[in-house]
């Protein structure tokens, strides 16, 4: 007959196999395995918003890089003084996209500005934008050459004077819809071009993704909308916590978030998504 204690432990373990299996299922469409791109934009606010974005993109590939997954810097644009004013990522490994879907929207940064002479608590905001990479092979995206424009131009950010003296970098813009993808990953433009057509037909994929779902789906009244450009989190180092503003679920130590610790997050959303209750609000 077994003791207390041992039927205390496999209950535990038990019920993690249960959690497991829970979380597991949020990730069941095709997508979910699929490598990601990542997108991150800083909003107004000058070289705060900057300093922000660039501060999200260290914290989502050091998440990537611990996770095991291989990321590469597809584009990068400087800020004027410091920090970024967009950047994306390629992220790949199984279900990247599947962890990453819930991080679509507008991450708030409140702190002490270090570029503030008379140290004033300042607010901040940049976006991230995550998409499914759909490969050649995988699902048939049909492009019309006549709805799209490229053009060319020199590379920027990291890589030195040499992929700043040739055009290597491009840009593709679909016309029907106003989708831009662009890449200056190699020297080589023939390769960019490949790179940034893959880019253009995931997001072309995703678009439609999101028009199937509107159409399946009709939110209740009371519960909160999750699109892309709404606040999702809230990142306040001076008060030092860090909030979902779905999920509700909440961090009293920034430090570990913005240097990837971001599994706990991911999973909150997840199994928040499966099961919206009412929006949580934000605190100040």
């Amino acid at each position: 007959m077994a003791s207390e204690e041992e039927v205390d432990v496999q209950y535990s373990k038990t019920a993690t196999l249960l959690d497991d299996a829970e979380f597991r299922s949020t990730m069941n469409q095709k997508e979910d395995e699929m490598n990601a791109v990542l997108n991150i934009n800083a909003g107004a606010g000058g070289t705060e918003a900057c300093d922000w974005a660039s501060m999200l993109l260290r914290m989502y590939r050091m998440w990537a890089e611990k996770a095991g997954y291989k990321v590469v810097v597809l584009s990068e644009q400087d800020g004027d003084a410091a920090g970024i004013k967009s950047a994306s990522l390629e992220i790949r490994g199984d279900y990247a996209y599947g962890w990453l879907k819930g991080e679509n929207g507008v991450h708030r940064l409140v702190r002490v500005s270090p570029f503030n002479a008379q140290g004033k608590r300042q607010t901040s905001f940049a976006s991230a934008f995550v998409y499914p990479l759909i490969e050649n092979d995988e699902i048939e995206i049909v492009v019309s050459p006549d709805d799209i424009r490229w053009d060319v131009f020199r590379a920027s950010g990291a890589g030195g004077q040499h992929v700043n003296r040739t055009e290597s970098a491009v840009r593709v813009t679909h016309i029907p819809t106003g989708i831009v993808a662009e890449c200056q990953v190699d020297r080589s433009q023939h390769r960019n071009r490949e790179i940034a057509m893959n880019l253009l037909k995931s997001r072309l994929y995703e678009l439609e993704l999101r028009k199937r779902q509107a159409e399946k789906e009709k939110i209740e009244a009371g519960k909160s909308k999750i699109e892309w450009g709404s606040q999702i989190r809230s990142y306040v180092l001076d008060d030092r916590w860090v909030k979902d503003l779905r999920s509700g679920y909440k961090v009293h130590n920034p430090e570990p978030v913005l240097n990837g610790e971001l599994d706990e997050f991911l999973k909150a959303y997840l199994m928040w998504e499966r099961n919206p209750t009412e929006g949580v609000e934000d605190e100040d």
